[in-house]
């Protein structure tokens, strides 16, 4: 993953690997499950999730997280249920 919007010309270049693909009916539980995946995980060769984590941040991206929960948009509350391939 880039920490560039899919529609930048000349996007970063490429320093997270691709988690998978989460779902939900809850979008505010969605942007949680993926933002704590995001901080949660462990960096390592290849796959370096602090320039993510510093774009998330600079932008305020947990309080917009927040924000939508206070305002009824979503909860911050979710369970990840892995589904086999």
């Amino acid at each position: 993953m880039s920490v560039d919007c899919d529609c930048d010309a000349h996007p970063s270049e490429v320093l997270l690997k691709d988690y998978g693909i989460l779902a939900s009916t809850d979008p505010v539980a969605l942007d949680k499950a993926c933002v704590d995946i995001i901080f949660n995980m462990k960096a390592e060769d290849g796959n370096d999730n602090a320039p993510l984590i510093e774009r998330i941040n600079s932008r305020h991206g947990t309080h917009t997280i927040d924000h939508a929960a206070a305002i009824g948009l979503g909860s911050l509350k979710y369970e990840i249920v892995d589904i086999d391939k």
